[in-house]
């Protein structure tokens, strides 16, 4: 059942754990997410970017999330980092239940500017409004923001945000970053700035470039073919603890990227006579199912539907 962020986030908030949120660009990937949140009863939030928009159409992507979200467990569609307003409008008018307004990297003022439009656009349909202040470094699809660009998020400006936007939930920064090099150095999260957070921000709290890159999935696709230099995520305790100290909607791209991408290879290189596109994608999208249950067990929202 479709269902909006505010909804599956204020369960969350109640019980304590996070909400995993995949990115999906094809039926495979989508179908390894329903059956790994089915089998394990977890809600999801089902993400789609402006670029995977981009490549398989809106209509398209709505169309199978309606499907999938005939399952046992509560499903959000959300946009995630919307950058333009007609995109974001758009997401609006065609099904989604909650979208992202990605203006961080503009001046604080409009940033501010920017979300309350998006607000009042998304709450007349009853639509949940995720918005983002403090920039993540890194590319993220279709948003690249630079080393010089990123900056964490102020506490007390997180605060003064999310009073003048209504916004309904609040993606920070906290030391993430986009794409499978996540950390120069060793993997570490300002704890201190997110316990300050949580205690002056009162909606739930959004982790933005938090995919796991586990290396199993980086050697194999290296293995294969794949350039992956300085691939680096966030380990599952260093998760854990940010979820302890408050954060509720978990972001997860990379991870799948890899896996798929390392099975793929694998499947390629192994089976030189497979030509159907379900041989070589189905193996894919099995390991995918096993790197998405893997998430799930450790956002802690196992049986919670």
């Amino acid at each position: 059942m479709l269902v909006t962020l505010k909804k599956v986030l204020t369960d969350a908030e109640r019980g304590k754990y996070a909400v995993p949120a995949f990115n999906i660009n094809n039926m495979e990937i989508l179908q390894a997410i329903i059956r790994g949140v089915v089998k394990l009863k977890s809600p999801v939030i089902i993400q789609t970017s402006e670029g995977a928009i981009q490549y398989a159409g809106m209509d398209y992507l709505v169309a199978m999330v309606n499907v999938a979200a005939k399952a046992s467990v509560p499903v959000v569609l959300h946009l995630d980092h919307g950058k333009d307003l007609k995109v974001i409008k758009q997401a609006i008018d065609s099904g989604y239940t909650s979208v992202m307004i990605d203006a961080s990297t503009f001046p604080y003022g409009q940033n501010i500017k920017k979300t309350k439009e998006v607000v009042a656009m998304a709450h007349r349909k009853g639509v949940s409004v995720e918005a983002e202040i403090g920039a993540i470094e890194g590319i993220e699809d279709l948003v690249s923001v630079s080393e010089k660009q990123a900056f964490f998020t102020d506490p007390e400006q997180a605060k003064d945000f999310v009073k003048k936007t209504g916004c309904d939930a609040l993606a920070i920064s906290i030391g993430t970053a986009h794409g499978p090099c996540k950390f120069k150095g060793k993997p570490r999260l300002d704890f201190n700035r997110l316990k300050e957070i949580k205690e002056l921000v009162k909606v739930p709290l959004v982790l933005h470039g938090a995919s796991q890159v586990d290396q199993k999935y980086v050697q194999k696709a290296k293995k294969y073919g794949a350039k992956l230099t300085n691939a680096r995520g966030l380990g599952d305790i260093l998760l854990k603890n940010a979820i302890k100290f408050g954060i509720r909607k978990v972001n997860t791209d990379t991870d799948l990227r890899l896996a798929f991408n390392a099975t793929l290879r694998e499947t390629v290189a192994k089976d030189k006579g497979a030509y159907d596109p379900r041989k070589l994608l189905g193996p894919a999208r099995d390991e995918l199912q096993r790197a998405v249950e893997h998430r799930i067990i450790v956002c802690g929202s196992r049986n919670k539907v």
